[in-house]
């Protein structure tokens, strides 16, 4: 029984998919060698992605492998209802609407859980967490997990530290052929496209704040930069700072950038990067918004607690009017900007992702039994088989080692 809004939608997510498939060779070749393959027969996979056209063509991958989808998505803002409905209707199991609150957010991902799977597909965390929680009696089944995000990767390790962690988890956030595109261009086009399609206004001429230069922050003050704007970082990592400064941004600590922003945007993975010290320094009519996996980057509650009025200034764009006089407006409830407020990242950019998860979950599959409970990077020919197909789908030729060259480096 699936858990959705509408399944008369799935018409228009029918048209989505399609158009990301016709986009995504890599995930569509892999998909026909896992028809041939079935390497998830008789496996049941469990996965939490935000649920779009890109991540419904995964789980259409998988499950031409063989494997039995339970489907539920990532956050509450995230899930497109008609996507979801052409899933259902194409016969997965899937339990995800969007909107949802927290309460149905939890109680949908109980529903994928309580199956019993044998792999996890993890976007954050969630899942396995509520799996070493909750379901402690289904641990013994489970081969192991993939993760997609660096908040997700931050929690396993986490696990891992403490003793916990009682499965195989694959790092798929941290393979190059993830993080180096994905994080950077995939996270600098759509932050801004999520920006501007919600605001309608322009970039150019405006002062951009970007908190957190990681591999995300990178994409989007390149991205802004691109667009016309004045870029400044925020970061709490020294090396960090001086890359930033060497790419040509201006780098301050929050308390000050706070003074100047028009939009700000935080994509560092961790909590209260702009909080009720800050509220008062913003500019009247500064937009804030959040690129990080959960709503915590902004301090929402505090805004809550300290806005003396609140009001919707457009869709997906709350007004809170401060006690100062000033009014800052929050986009997407200080979710992730690129998903809750667009469709989130290129399809061809997620073809290596998804390629790289599919891949992933394929190695843990053939591993079966063979790998200790931990953490474990994606393997190497995994990363570069990925690479080498996307740059055949791109009629891209690279040079190659010959073995005197080999002998030389001492390959």
């Amino acid at each position: 029984m699936n858990t959705i809004r509408d399944i008369s939608l799935a018409p228009s997510g029918e048209k989505k998919i399609a158009w990301v498939e016709r986009n995504m060779p890599l995930c569509r070749a892999i998909g026909e060698e896992f028809s041939r393959t079935k390497p998830f027969a008789g496996l049941k996979v469990a996965l939490s992605l935000h649920l779009e056209a890109k991540s419904a063509f995964l789980c259409r991958v998988m499950a031409m492998g063989g494997a039995e989808m339970h489907i539920t998505g990532s956050n509450p803002l995230s899930s497109q209802d008609d996507v979801v409905a052409a899933l259902a209707a194409g016969g997965l199991e899937v339990h995800a609407f969007h909107g949802c609150t927290e309460e149905e957010y939890e109680a949908n991902i109980d529903k994928v859980l309580s199956v019993g799977p044998n792999i996890i597909i993890d976007d954050g965390g969630d899942l396995v967490h509520r799996m070493h929680t909750a379901y402690t009696h289904l641990l013994p089944q489970v081969i192991g997990s993939c993760e997609e995000t660096t908040t997700g990767i931050i929690r396993l390790h986490q696990m891992q530290r403490a003793g916990t962690l009682r499965f195989p988890a694959v790092t798929v956030n941290d393979a190059d052929c993830k993080h180096l595109f994905d994080n950077r261009y995939g996270t600098g086009q759509s932050v801004w496209d999520g920006i501007m399609r919600t605001t309608n206004l322009i970039v150019a001429g405006k002062d951009v704040v970007v908190g957190g230069y990681g591999w995300c922050g990178k994409g989007v003050a390149m991205r802004a930069k691109g667009l016309g704007a004045r870029v400044i970082v925020t970061e709490v990592d020294p090396i960090r700072a001086i890359e930033a400064v060497m790419d040509g941004f201006t780098v301050m600590p929050m308390a000050q950038a706070a003074k100047i922003g028009d939009i700000f945007c935080t994509v560092t993975g961790c909590e209260r990067v702009i909080t009720q010290e800050h509220f008062p320094l913003l500019k009247d009519g500064a937009i804030l918004t959040n690129a990080g996996h959960f709503n915590v980057e902004v301090d929402m509650q505090a805004l809550e607690k300290y806005a003396v009025s609140k009001h919707e200034a457009r869709h997906n764009i709350e007004g809170y009017t401060l006690p100062n006089g000033r009014t800052v407006f929050v986009i997407a409830e200080g979710r992730l900007v690129n998903l809750a407020s667009g469709d989130g990242h290129p399809a061809e950019i997620m073809d290596m992702s998804f390629a790289i998860q599919a891949l992933s979950a394929r190695y843990l599959a053939e591993n079966q039994g063979k790998l200790a409970p931990g953490v474990y990077a994606v393997p190497r020919q995994i990363d570069e088989d990925v690479a080498r197909r996307k740059l055949a789908s791109m009629d891209v030729q690279i040079d190659t080692l010959t073995q005197e060259q080999r002998d030389y480096l001492g390959v």
